[in-house]
């Protein structure tokens, strides 16, 4: 049976104070299920899509088990490409964070083979590696898996399909006999399943079904842009758009308050939903979000959970969620009875995958929205501005002050227009109607999904094979200039450094 709390599956206690540390309320159902068996220290083969929460299904028990006094790889990971060993190896470091003396390496094709060797050689308890690179470093002696206690294979359908599976083969033939291992892959093919009779031996099986389904009527977006930026566009998208109710969601308790306080402070009705609230507060934080008391909820997806609340109009994804389950659920807050929605998906550049995950599992598009420009927010609060003086000019009539305008403007000998500028200054000096014209953005994040970066990389090779081929010229036009200059003898020693030169000269001399 699963359980629904952390507490409950048997982690170490750094493990837990690690969970607790970065906000996780509630384990997903590959964790709840998989956590308790490889702590008992079996065999596991589990079925679970990416974005599902399993490298924390792997990462928190493994670390309960690590030794402290061993200084050798204890526990492998292998992974299918650069990416997802980067952001295991992230993962590892993070949930490890109140582990004294933790180490862990990814090892990567592409990267410094010299940095890789001098961390292997300083000693690790965690290496996370693709096929060919991990094999390298077995083929050099440089990566040592006596000791190894645990094995996992992460993606391996993935590693099928990209034709890793024979290096796969050819590592897990090296693991000694007593290791742990667990294998995770989103399908089943005929060729994964020979691997596991083979080499994983009997294990626990454990079935996600990652299939989900999100409401048609909702409107998905998403904006890219880099971590420290998010409360600059979040704000800019909240000056622009019009919304009725939104709840915006983050992973942790202490960042639904951070981003309350901070939001509150620019002028917007706000309150904080998280797992510290009590059961008599949260539903009072509720019915004032119904009743327009406030306008938005900042919350943690356990402490929103079940919530319905007919005029949230946007949900907006402030931290993108760690299993595609839980953005299904968030965005399901919004575009209820009958009605239509809009969801919005902050993500930084190293999170497109997570991304693309998200748009495999719904089978949905989500189509990428540009962040609001000056000149777009500028018009916004032109218009705003004009509105408010039109209302004022039509409710009241306010002769004695027309009166004592008119009386400076002569005294002063100050044109009117002056005077209305100055006034409009002194209302709007907190919140400038003209911004500065748009330049070169702070959060103009190329779209990484697009092909973008792609583009990008071909345009600065093409420009570089120029410059080789001018180089190559020049090179050339020296090298003929030399030889009618000098004899084809004297060709090469004309090309030759100026000092190399009379140095030789000086020997010959000299002999």
């Amino acid at each position: 049976m699963s359980s629904s709390n952390f507490s409950e599956l048997g982690l170490s206690i750094s493990a837990l104070k690690a969970v607790q540390h970065f906000g996780y309320e509630q384990p997903t159902p590959i964790q709840a299920k998989s956590i308790p068996i490889l702590m008992d220290g079996k065999n596991l083969l589990g079925t679970a899509q990416t974005g599902t929460g399993k490298t924390a299904a792997f990462a928190l028990p493994l670390i309960s088990r690590l030794d402290n006094k061993q200084k050798s790889p204890q526990v492998l990971i292998v992974t299918p490409t650069r990416e997802l060993t980067i952001q295991v190896a992230e993962s590892f470091h993070r949930y490890a964070k109140f582990v004294r003396n933790f180490h862990v390496a990814p090892i990567y094709g592409g990267a410094d083979m010299r940095s890789q060797l001098k961390a292997l050689k300083r000693g690790v308890q965690v290496v996370v590696g693709t096929p060919g690179r991990l094999l390298d470093h077995i083929s050099r002696r440089s990566l040592d898996l006596s000791d190894l206690r645990a094995l996992v294979l992460d993606e391996a359908d993935e590693m099928l399909r990209m034709g890793f599976i024979d290096d796969v083969e050819t590592i897990l033939s090296q693991i000694p006999e007593t290791c742990q291992r667990a294998l995770f892959s989103a399908t089943m093919p005929g060729r994964i399943r020979n691997v596991t009779k083979q080499y994983i031996g009997d294990a626990e099986t454990v079935a996600i079904d990652g299939k989900t389904k999100t409401v048609e009527k909702i409107d998905q977006q998403y904006i890219t842009c880099k971590s420290h930026q998010k409360m600059d566009v979040l704000t800019r998208f909240l000056e622009v758009e019009s919304f009725n109710g939104m709840i915006i969601f983050v992973r942790t308790k202490s960042s639904t308050i951070d981003i309350t306080e901070r939001l509150q402070a620019r002028g917007y009705s706000t309150a904080a939903l998280n797992g510290d609230l009590n059961q008599s507060l949260r539903e009072r934080t509720i019915n004032r979000l119904k009743k327009g008391q406030i306008d938005i909820l900042v919350a943690t997806d356990v402490a929103a959970r079940g919530l319905d609340v007919d005029r949230v109009s946007h949900v907006i994804n402030f931290d993108i969620p760690y299993d595609n389950e839980s953005y299904v659920h968030r965005i399901g807050r919004t575009g209820r009875a009958g009605k239509t929605g809009k969801a919005i998906l902050f993500i930084t550049p190293k999170e497109n995958r997570m991304l693309r995950s998200i748009e495999r599992s719904t089978r949905q598009k989500i189509s990428l929205m540009v962040p609001p420009s000056n000149k777009t927010i500028s018009d916004g609060r032109i218009k705003r501005f004009f509105d408010q003086l039109s209302k004022n000019m039509e409710a009241a009539e306010f002769p004695e002050l027309r009166s004592l305008i008119n009386d400076f403007s002569r005294r002063n000998n100050i044109d009117m227009s002056d005077i209305a500028a100055a006034l409009a200054y002194q209302s709007q000096k907190d919140l400038p109607i003209l911004l500065p014209k748009d330049q070169a953005s702070d959060f103009d994040v190329p779209d990484y999904g697009s092909g973008e970066r792609k583009r990008k990389k071909n345009s600065k090779n093409t420009k570089g094979s120029k410059n080789a081929k001018n180089r190559k010229k020049d090179y050339q036009g020296k090298s003929r200039e030399n030889k009618s200059k000098f004899g084809k003898k004297d060709q090469r020693s004309a090309m030759k450094p100026k000092a190399t030169r009379k140095r030789k000269q000086r020997k010959k001399a000299e002999s």
